[in-house]
């Protein structure tokens, strides 16, 4: 088994570092127009069904306790999730990594005879760049959710984990899908429901000529088998109902014990994503029904990096995400600069924690400096992920510069000699000279200061407070 995500496939590392890239996101007004007014309408309309919910944090603490649950006890809950699953007629596939998995998924489209799949919403799936794996093939993927059918067109990539195209104006979706869809009416206006009935017409020949579908899976209960999808559009009812082949990828993380388990979640999932007191689409399903919806029936269990996670005792936190995305969308940061700046398809507070565990820190060293630590993330996960706890676990992680390590050692070798702490402290007093931003100081301490307030020293220190009296 890979310790880690493997490089050269898959959309976990960027070809910049987070702060190049936010640096030039924040030079964008018209993405960050978009972002805060995305962002601010999910957190209005979430706050006000959570507000309705008089036990939301017994149900968050619920919902911990069963991801906590599940992580102690993984390998025997994916065996019985097997088990369940071939019992009723389906077929699971092992995935150690991101290569493995698109060797499976493309060989069993071969198999169904297609050259065309259609396409659920799924993380998973862009986590490992199954789409550029099956074109590659010979294979043509088709995007069903209106989101990301809007990226695939522009030639783009995620910036939200719900969202995908939230740095998108409807201007601008209309732009793409004159000059990309098919047959689009010259006249399409720039209106929420004539750009639906667009997209509509575009996928319903998809929906009813394509015979092999591909999924994510929010939800896997080990104890009957069952896999759901929650949605809100009916493109994935159509994807999982339709087809005759259906092939689901799923990260071995999104397994819950038992049926009653999968209660809190659809409690806790739609409020805490897209302000919903339930989703629209719920669909599950359970291996084969004999003359009713797909016969072929697939599952690749996915681990690409996520034994790792579950390998360190603090880190595993991450994996107990459900990918409603409501730290993004409280994350001010994230606001700011939206997803692309991550580098990774996973964004915002829970990106900056799982991409560089997934990948190893060095990969993604600078991910987990991507926050002002200001908890917001903590306060709105719906399963209680100690994001700022991880943050800083993971800056330990991370790789330092000598310099750094340098002056911690003068740091410690001064707190550890009395006399040598006393004429520090000493000298310290003349930094009041240098104005409150630091600008007197010399490099490289005067880079720090450019970016943060140096505290005031105090007239006297404690020990001259004490000699006095």
């Amino acid at each position: 088994m890979p310790v880690t995500a493997p490089r050269g496939v898959g959309h976990l590392r960027g070809d910049e570092s987070f702060p190049a890239a936010a640096r030039r996101a924040l030079g964008d007004a018209q993405l960050r127009r978009n972002l805060r007014h995305a962002t601010t309408t999910i957190r209005v309309r979430s706050g006000a069904v959570i507000g309705e919910v008089p036990d939301w944090q017994e149900l968050r603490a619920a919902g911990s306790a069963i991801k906590a649950d599940t992580m102690a006890r993984l390998p025997e809950l994916l065996e019985q999730l097997e088990a369940a699953v071939t019992a009723a007629g389906g077929t699971v596939h092992w995935a150690a990594d991101a290569v493995e998995a698109n060797r499976i998924v493309t060989d069993l489209v071969r198999a169904a005879g297609a050259d065309r799949v259609m396409k659920v919403k799924s993380m998973a799936t862009q986590e490992i760049g199954l789409n550029e794996a099956l074109e590659a093939a010979g294979i043509e993927p088709v995007e069903t959710d209106l989101a990301e059918l809007i990226v695939q067109l522009g030639q783009d990539k995620p910036s939200h984990i719900l969202v995908p195209a939230i740095h998108r104006n409807r201007a601008e979706i209309r732009e793409i899908f004159l000059r990309e869809m098919p047959g689009v009416d010259p006249g399409l206006t720039d209106e929420p429901a004539a750009l639906a009935a667009a997209a509509r017409r575009h996928l319903r020949r998809t929906f009813l000529s394509t015979k092999v579908a591909v999924s994510g899976a929010n939800f896997a209960v080990a104890e009957t088998g069952t896999l759901a999808v929650v949605e809100s559009e009916g493109n994935g009812r159509m994807c999982l109902t339709l087809p005759q082949t259906l092939i689901t990828v799923m990260g071995i993380e999104k397994v819950i014990p038992t049926w009653d388990d999968l209660a809190v979640f659809l409690q806790l999932l739609p409020r805490a994503s897209t302000g919903e007191r339930m989703n629209p689409y719920t669909s599950m399903w359970t291996g084969v029904t004999p003359g009713d919806g797909p016969q072929q029936v697939h599952l690749v269990l996915l681990d690409n990096g996520r034994s790792a996670v579950l390998a360190d005792p603090v880190g595993r936190q991450a994996l107990h995400c459900i990918r409603c995305s409501a730290c993004l969308n409280v994350c001010p940061v994230y606001e700011r600069t939206g997803g692309h700046a991550y580098g990774s398809v996973y964004p915002g507070p829970i990106g900056a924690v799982l991409s560089p565990q997934l990948t190893g820190v060095a990969d993604n060293a600078s991910l987990p400096y991507a926050s002002s630590l200001c908890g917001a993330c903590y306060d709105a996960c719906p399963v209680k992920i100690n994001i700022p706890e991880l943050l800083v676990h993971l800056r330990g992680k991370a790789p330092h510069p000598r310099s750094e390590a340098i002056a911690m050692a003068a740091a410690a070798y001064t707190l550890d000699h009395p006399r040598l702490y006393a004429a520090a402290q000493r000298a310290a007093r003349l930094s009041r000279l240098a104005g409150p931003r630091g600008g007197g100081l010399p490099p490289p301490l005067s880079g720090w200061t450019a970016s943060r307030d140096i505290p005031a020293a105090p007239p006297q220190t404690f020990r001259q407070w004490w000699a006095e009296r």
